[in-house]
């Protein structure tokens, strides 16, 4: 079966373009299991430091695909809807796991599952005329999908989550800005290369640092503070081992700008 999406490297920075343009880049059975399996490969690539997670086309993702899986699982066996729920969960988790930071850039339609790849990116862009929508309850299904519930509330608060994961609706570009879902909002013809710019920005900084900093922020949700705080010490003393810090010192000392080399 042809891929469903395109992977380019231009530096550092990996783009991930879902690429069914004429659907609204769906997801399917495939396409799940074949990004699950990209993000974790790269948890041993050095190659690349920052990825962009996009749409071909005027959409991000319209979710997943009507006649390929939600057809399909209307008459699958409960263990087979089990594999199927738990495999999309491995996307998320292979997503929080690589140690690089993703950026999504998000235009048109972003939905139901559409939008938890959103959600599990670490920083988002969008445009004014993108809508996010966590649809689930539109089919008959809980907001609880693929860690929406332990998530986008850190992101948006527990209030405005819940009134999106009840009602399934939408939220404009300027709505999702002001909840702190996106980052920044861009025009349509510049928010790919704004999200590179900012992929690229990251990808020349201190790549275990940054990996650590991804690492306790997605581990820290479940301490109590003094744990955090103690997780982080080590975490920090860790990173002050690396080469990396001695370069910024010595960089710093001779008033020139640190090359990071990631070791």
């Amino acid at each position: 079966m042809p891929t469903q999406a395109r992977y380019d490297i231009a530096g550092r920075v990996a783009t991930v373009t879902l690429d069914r343009p004429e659907r609204r880049n769906p997801l399917t059975f495939a396409l799940y299991a074949e990004l699950r399996d990209w993000f974790l490969q790269r948890r041993d690539d050095d190659a690349v430091a920052a990825i962009v997670l996009t749409g071909a086309g005027e959409h991000f993702c319209s979710g997943g695909d009507v006649h390929d899986i939600i057809g399909p699982l209307t008459t699958a066996t409960p263990q087979r809807l089990l594999e199927f729920t738990q495999m999309t969960g491995d996307l998320v988790k292979a997503m929080r796991a690589c140690p690089q930071p993703v950026v999504s850039a998000i235009d048109g339609t972003c939905a139901g599952a559409g939008a938890i790849l959103a959600m599990a990116s670490d920083v988002r862009f969008g445009t004014r005329r993108s809508k996010v929508a966590f649809l689930f309850t539109r089919v008959g299904l809980s907001g609880a999908d693929m860690g929406a519930c332990a998530m986008l509330p850190r992101i948006v608060g527990l209030g405005r989550a819940s009134q999106l994961l009840y009602t399934g609706e939408a939220m404009s570009g300027e709505r999702a800005l002001e909840w702190g879902f996106y980052n920044e909002l861009c025009e349509p013809a510049e928010l790919l290369v704004r999200a590179r710019a900012w992929a690229a920005a990251i990808a020349t900084g201190p790549r275990l640092a940054h990996a650590m900093t991804k690492r306790m922020l997605h581990r820290e949700w479940a301490l109590p503070l003094d744990d955090a705080i103690d997780a982080e010490a080590r975490a920090q003393a860790e990173c002050m081992q690396t080469q990396d810090f001695r370069r910024a010192y010595e960089a710093f000392a001779a008033k020139r700008t640190p090359e990071f080399e990631g070791n």
